[in-house]
């Protein structure tokens, strides 16, 4: 007997699920589909049924977890301005956390498929860049800095998420090895960006 196509439905978002919390954790080409499929739970077999290929369900990947973290990202906008602070601060505030570190599977998108996204099919390499240009817009829209341009609003949010995302990574990098350093690696690169948001560029 065959599954309804709301089980169809499920089965598929299961596998993309599974697929993107060990895709952020292990990279994309170290995990194979009987592992990936174990942790849907579901068989191998069923796999082409959801999927034409790997690539294809990478495809999917990307696209829904950039589209998640975009979501994510307004919502964090929106909650920070409910509370009458301000959001860029705020977001450097969760970026550059411990929290942020240690949760790769759930965390920033950009930051963790920035790895692999250079290594992905064309399909998957234009949903990262899609979906990190949305995300720079939208942190552009909230440089809280008067007189700047849009130009200069969008250039000081892409240095500045640079800097966030290249300290994330380095300081994910060594936790395990040097803890200490990882969270020094944290704690610099935060006062630098509250230094650098207060200045006049």
């Amino acid at each position: 007997m065959g599954i309804t196509k709301q089980q169809a439905a499920e089965n598929r978002e299961a596998i993309v699920s599974a697929a993107d919390g060990l895709f952020r954790e292990r990279g994309v080409e170290a995990v194979g589909l009987n592992e990936l499929m174990g942790a849907a739970g579901l068989t191998r077999g069923g796999f082409y049924n959801h999927f034409a290929s790997k690539d294809a369900l990478v495809d999917a990947v990307l696209a829904t977890a950039m589209a998640i973290g975009s979501g994510n990202l307004d919502r964090a906008i929106t909650a920070s301005r409910a509370r009458g602070s301000d959001p860029f601060t705020e977001r450097i505030d969760w970026y550059l956390s411990p929290e942020h570190r240690a949760d790769i599977e759930h965390g920033c998108p950009n930051a963790s498929f920035a790895g692999d996204a250079r290594r992905l099919d064309p399909a998957a390499r234009a949903h990262y860049a899609k979906g990190l240009a949305e995300n720079l817009d939208r942190l552009a829209q909230i440089v809280d800095t008067p007189g700047l341009s849009e130009g200069e609003r969008r250039a000081r949010a892409i240095a500045l998420f640079s800097e966030m995302a290249g300290a994330l990574l380095l300081s994910r990098a060594v936790a395990d090895a040097d803890p200490a350093l990882a969270d020094e690696i944290l704690d610099s690169a935060r006062t630098d960006l509250h230094n650098r948001m207060g200045a006049a560029w």
